[in-house]
């Protein structure tokens, strides 16, 4: 159970939100735990903290919500909106957070080998999707697997 609470808490999802994403990785091909990450990295709020054009998630899911975010030209307002392969990201020309952003990228660390970054340009590009090498989150998805399991 605190495998789950530390991955909720890390995301930022509540527990409803978390048992339809477990449960959609449940009913998929392959192992569950690895499903249920690749979702949670998928996520639009997840993926622009990645990028680093956001401090922290909670930050990346403000952006978000305030749609200054841009997935392939559209603006979207939906934190759990799940990219997929070839999705361009990018904060919205003009908007009053491109300081914030600015900061955020040069700050940030390295980006994961699944995403391509361009911090001058404040957007990013998902190469493909995560495998569980790439995710480096301290969370054992066997634990949430045994606990959604009983």
């Amino acid at each position: 159970m605190r495998a789950k609470q530390r991955a909720k808490f890390m995301y930022g999802l509540r527990e409803q939100q978390f048992a339809k994403l477990f449960d959609r990785a449940n009913r998929e091909e392959g192992m569950a735990g690895e499903n249920l990450m690749r979702h949670l990295e998928c996520r639009l709020d997840n993926v622009v903290y990645r990028l680093g054009l956001a401090t922290t998630r909670a930050q990346a899911r403000q952006f978000v919500v305030h749609q200054h975010v841009t997935v392939n030209g559209k603006r979207l307002d939906r934190p759990s909106y799940e990219v997929s392969a070839g999705d361009v990201v990018a904060i919205k020309p003009g908007a009053p957070i491109e300081d914030l952003a600015r900061e955020s990228t040069e700050m940030a660390g390295p980006t994961p080998p699944w995403l391509l970054a361009d911090p001058d340009g404040l957007k990013g590009t998902v190469n493909r999707l995560p495998a569980r090498e790439d995710i480096s989150a301290p969370i054992e998805e066997r634990l949430i697997v045994e606990h959604y399991s009983r």
